[in-house]
């Protein structure tokens, strides 16, 4: 099934417009999911999981200053803090009163503080290759990397910078890694292809208090949901021993790992299609 989604935008609360990618049918009645997209991502990284969960009703968005949302005029304002109250109107505007949040590295810090700002809507947690603590090597390849425009000619050389820049992806074919492209990059007015993404968007982690937030609160406050926890084996951001420390946290989660995939999985490999419709039939 390959129904494209019903796309809005939903205000926030400084005004700004929120775009919503909204799939399935509104009145399945299993619990719908909120897809939440890693840091510079957006929600055409969901495509995929709605086309294979449908007619499951999947909602996902692109925060502020990525993909089709609007961008803001004061870095501060891409405090990752502030993407959560974005969200809650996400859900508010869409009719979703309870939902399993599946997070892929920002979004698993947003399902985790869901846990206390949403407590009732929250059904449970998919936390794709994140944890409650980063591998600061990681986290500073990342954030330079996402701090940077690098325009590209066209397709196959946006692939290619695609493919020297983030190692270990389990994209196999030339057909998923252009369809990775085109989720990163977007042409702009100068004909060139350009991330489709504020590169401001990292300046809160680099000069602001974000970075140094303890998270293993929010992380606990999962306890009372069931969770799948997702770590790529070579992830440069969630390490084996936090890996460990989480299950610990959470005695009930339910935890697999990719040996040879990076960051982050794409929730698309045969192993994780298993795992994730397990978990979404137990909850």
């Amino acid at each position: 099934m390959s129904a494209a989604p019903r796309e809005r935008p939903v205000s926030n609360r400084d005004g700004r417009r929120i775009h919503v990618s909204d799939w399935g049918d509104p009145l399945d009645p299993r619990t719908p999911i909120l897809g939440l997209p890693g840091y510079a991502r957006n929600a055409r990284d969901f495509q995929h999981v709605a086309e294979r969960l449908a007619p499951r009703r999947l909602v996902s968005l692109d925060y502020r200053g990525r993909g089709r949302s609007d961008y803001e005029r004061d870095w501060r304002d891409y405090d990752p803090r502030g993407l959560v109250d974005d969200v809650r109107q996400v859900t508010v505007a869409t009719g979703l009163h309870r939902f399993v949040a599946i997070g892929t590295s920002l979004g698993g810090i947003l399902a985790m503080a869901l846990a206390v700002a949403m407590p009732s809507a929250l059904a449970g947690a998919v936390l794709n290759d994140v944890g409650p603590a980063a591998a600061s090597g990681g986290a500073d390849y990342l954030i330079d990397y996402m701090g940077r425009d690098r325009p590209q000619p066209d397709w196959p050389s946006a692939v290619a910078e695609l493919q020297r820049n983030i190692p270990n992806l389990s994209l196999q074919t030339e057909e998923e890694w252009l369809a990775f492209a085109r989720n990163t990059f977007r042409r702009g007015e100068d004909g060139l292809l350009h991330i489709d993404w504020d590169p401001a968007v990292v300046r809160p982690l680099r000069r602001g208090s974000a970075r140094g937030t303890d998270l293993w609160p929010l992380f606990r406050a999962l306890r009372p949901y069931p969770v799948l926890a997702i770590r790529g084996g070579a992830s440069m951001l969630l390490s084996a021993e936090t890996f460990d420390a989480m299950a610990a946290a959470h005695p009930g989660m339910r935890r697999i790992t990719l040996e040879g995939v990076g960051h982050a999985p794409t929730l698309d490999e045969p192993i994780l299609r298993e795992a994730l419709d397990d978990f979404l039939d137990s909850v």
